[in-house]
């Protein structure tokens, strides 16, 4: 009976443990999708804790959307061009690379995730204002068409 009460017990730790160490392997394994030389690589954590942001933008997104559409309200925590003006990073000429491109943030979190990511299907990839070339960025990106103030050719 000693034995067997024993023998259990072990069984138990060690089933234990290999629950701490998948546990302790799944944190290992989390990527960090800051792109050096972005805004957001010099910043502690983004509107939310990282944690919640990964769990919940799409929500604060949507949530953000319907406030902007139907309520007229921008300018909010969680606006699209906020997500891009702080992830943007630049390439050595000092033009914004496409935040949706595999190797920038949004496109390589999304890949990894296996989730499919529309946002820039409408909105610009790159910051889209005076004074910044967002054209010439997604020409260099290889990617035309996705600037808002210069419709696609051939109408819409």
């Amino acid at each position: 009976m000693v034995k067997a009460v024993v023998r259990a017990g072990l069984l138990t730790l060690g089933l234990v443990w290999v629950a701490l160490a998948a546990d302790t392997a799944l944190a290992d394994g989390v990527k960090r999708y800051v792109v050096e030389g972005s805004p957001a690589a010099e910043r502690e954590s983004c509107v939310e804790p990282t944690e919640r942001m990964r769990r919940m933008h799409m929500e604060f997104i949507k949530h953000q959307r319907i406030s902007t559409v139907h309520e007229g309200i921008r300018g909010t925590k969680y606006s699209l061009t906020g997500c891009v003006d702080c992830h943007i990073s630049y390439d050595e000429n000092r033009n914004p690379r496409p935040i949706d491109q595999p190797d920038q943030f949004c496109g390589a979190c999304h890949n990894y995730a296996a989730v499919d990511l529309n946002c820039f299907d409408c909105h610009a990839s790159v910051p889209n204002r005076p004074g910044a070339d967002a054209e010439a960025a997604h020409r260099a990106a290889g990617v035309v068409g996705r600037v808002a103030s210069t419709p696609p050719q051939g109408g819409r």
